[in-house]
């Protein structure tokens, strides 16, 4: 399946594409490991012109397969890898894996020797697999709710 993954820069016209795929993988893959309450605080865009300008301000990145938009991912001037969501429908056949190895070729490219993230309870699983160990449990507001995530780094030699 890897070889029908594209991966390619992020672009002004994605902003629609990523804020579904980042909804509708909460909602749906999400759910699993978070309360209604939690999911609904957390599934949110209430400013569509700054989540693009989000995008926009650093690397990030499109996953495709056969031309639909499948996941994305970015990373932040220190070395974060801020955001990693894929679709519901592409879980599990490479597409997080593939967004990971371009996070990290850019990392590296730009002399980062560490990575870090913070990771929901879902995303933990394929974080360590990847390498990664969690720093420490952390919980962040969103709207009044309190989220479980996982403050997590990776180093390169």
């Amino acid at each position: 399946m890897n070889e029908r993954i594209l991966i390619r820069p992020y672009g002004p016209d994605d902003v629609d594409a990523t804020i579904e795929i980042f909804l509708r993988s909460i909602r749906e893959v999400s759910s699993k490991d978070y309360s209604a309450a939690e999911i609904e605080a957390w599934a949110k865009v209430e400013d569509r012109a700054l989540w693009a300008e989000r995008r926009m301000s650093r690397p990030a990145w499109m996953a495709e397969i056969a031309g639909n938009p499948v996941g994305f991912s970015d990373l932040t001037s220190d070395g974060c890898l801020d955001m990693m969501f894929v679709h519901p429908r592409y879980q599990g056949v490479g597409v997080a894996t593939c967004l990971l190895g371009r996070v990290e070729e850019e990392a590296l490219k730009l002399g980062f020797r560490r990575i870090y993230t913070e990771a929901s309870r879902t995303a933990r699983p394929f974080f360590e697999r990847k390498g990664f160990r969690v720093i420490t449990r952390q919980t962040v507001e969103k709207r009044g709710q309190g989220l479980e995530n996982f403050l997590m780094e990776k180093f390169y030699a």
